[in-house]
């Protein structure tokens, strides 16, 4: 299932340490998950701390245990959508196998 997750960090002024080491922890966090097919995209909101991230996960328990793993997920207020493929992006029929010399 694919999934449009917004997530708004709402992190407090940590001691300067501290934040950069939960920062580092969350790349490398995105980074795993980028590597195993989870997280596909991922934008920011100019000018707020939210981020929009395109998650792809076998359904939505698991869509949960990966966010709750976030290390700033205590911090976070996220809002999940569930996506359903668009008619208009779904692939034409194929076209029919016609004898050469003939037009459908």
């Amino acid at each position: 299932m694919e999934f449009l997750v917004r997530q708004e960090n709402r992190m407090p002024a940590l001691p300067a340490d501290e934040a950069a080491r939960i920062k580092a922890a969350e790349r490398e966090y995105a980074r795993q998950l980028r590597d195993r097919g989870i997280l596909r995209r991922l934008w920011r909101v100019p000018g707020t701390r939210t981020a929009i991230g395109w998650y792809e996960a076998e359904d939505p328990t698991v869509l949960h245990e990966v966010l709750s793993g976030l290390p700033t997920f205590q911090w976070q207020v996220i809002t999940v959508e569930a996506l359903a493929t668009h008619p208009q992006e779904q692939a034409p029929p194929p076209e029919p196998d016609l004898p050469p010399g003939t037009s459908a």
